[in-house]
């Protein structure tokens, strides 16, 4: 088997596979917990089943992979999120030497995906960041009133088997309930001034020292919509500032593989700044595939020691969308916000994303591959597991 991918209940997944059996080669996609997974049903595949958490037992976790991909004769294996990465990477022993797992090793990755102490690296690439205050303690002072609104933000987002999440804070009061809801793993946490402006990423795939390809996307829609998870993106041109400090960042960790650069361009000085780096296929990896970027294919091609020529060149202005994640947007607005004139152009907005305007394509539906979007739409509705 060319590929195995982990995940397959992720859209990242999804992406990953589709563009994978397109381009001809053999790809699995594991899964645990539900029956069937979305990537797993996707033309093509082959469908694998998983029964240990990386959250609850990595090393476990890392062994059952191990097996499947020596009886598989597995030569690239592709964790897709935090959990599964770092399970992989920390248990490299349970993996056969000759299957390539194309990414950093695992204190690289952990250097990474540290949000307290990347600042600093990114401060030394020229990467403005958030005014940040790290407590190292639920009890820890709090800056006064004038810091906020603020975001809370553990240190990992995945730490000790558990997974932390950003929470949004307006008042001291408000922080220091929130912080005395955390356990005790996620400290130290960031507390940073919450920045005003639009949800920019830069996306690269380095190489043996090398940049292979680079694509950059600006987040329309976000679920909840004051910040989190993209549901409507489009591709947009790169920046020269922030390609360059993305580079000088990635070289300063001697990075191996893709990384997702997360940044809001700020209002009021019009600079991007950096929010996190994720060093793995991201949630909207679909938008770069349909904008000319196939970050899947050119991975898992330097990772079988190909000469693959760099990507310099992709379509802007492609939309991208997500359609039950478009969906949930959408009732998030409509029981939340902007009265009557707000919810009107809410409403308005998701129906001009799926009927009226140019250069939009639903991420998960396909008509050449419907299955993973019909399996969706009966999970939502609760019609199937």
């Amino acid at each position: 088997m060319d590929a195995l991918l982990t995940d397959g209940n992720e859209r990242t997944a999804l992406a990953a596979a589709r563009s994978l059996v397109r381009a001809g080669w053999e790809v699995g996609v594991a899964a645990g917990g539900r029956r069937l997974s979305l990537a797993g049903v996707s033309r093509g595949v082959r469908r694998l089943r998983l029964r240990t958490d990386p959250l609850v037992d990595p090393d476990a976790y890392a062994a059952e992979v191990g097996d499947l991909v020596r009886q598989l004769g597995v030569r690239v294996l592709l964790p897709v999120t935090d959990a599964s990465v770092e399970a992989i990477l920390g248990g490299r022993q349970h993996l056969p030497p000759a299957v390539a797992v194309p990414f950093p090793d695992l204190e690289t990755y952990r250097q990474a995906s540290n949000k307290a102490t990347i600042l600093a690296e990114a401060q030394k690439a020229d990467l403005a960041i958030p005014e940040t205050v790290v407590l190292e303690q639920s009890g820890a002072e709090l800056p006064d009133a004038g810091f906020f609104p603020a975001v809370l933000k553990p240190h990992r987002s995945v730490i000790g088997g558990r997974r932390f999440g950003v929470q949004f804070v307006d008042t001291p009061d408000e922080c220091r309930a929130a912080l005395g809801d955390l356990d005790t793993l996620a400290f130290p946490v960031l507390l940073q001034r919450r920045i005003r402006g639009p949800g920019e990423g830069l996306f690269v795939l380095r190489w043996n020292g090398r940049v292979v390809a680079e694509f950059a996307h600006r987040r329309l829609r976000e679920k909840p919509p004051e910040g989190g998870v993209s549901v409507y993106r489009e591709s947009i041109a790169l920046d020269p500032d922030l390609a360059a400090a993305g580079r000088r960042l990635l070289a300063a960790l001697n990075w191996q593989g893709v990384a997702m650069i997360e940044c809001k361009r700020d209002n009021e000085s019009g600079r991007h700044v950096l929010m996190e780096i994720n060093g793995r296929l991201w949630g909207s990896l679909q938008l770069a595939i349909d904008a000319g970027v196939d970050f899947p294919r050119l991975l898992v091609s330097c990772a079988f020691g190909r000469s693959v020529p760099a990507v310099t060149h992709y379509r802007v202005g492609v939309r991208s969308r997500w359609f039950w994640g478009d969906v949930d947007h959408l009732y998030l607005q409509l029981r939340n916000g902007g009265g009557p004139a707000g919810k009107l152009r809410a409403l308005r907005d998701f129906l001009r994303a799926g009927f009226r305007e140019r250069g939009t394509r639903e991420e998960v539906w396909r008509w050449r591959d419907p299955a993973p979007f019909v399996l969706e739409s009966l999970q939502q509705l609760r019609l199937a597991r």
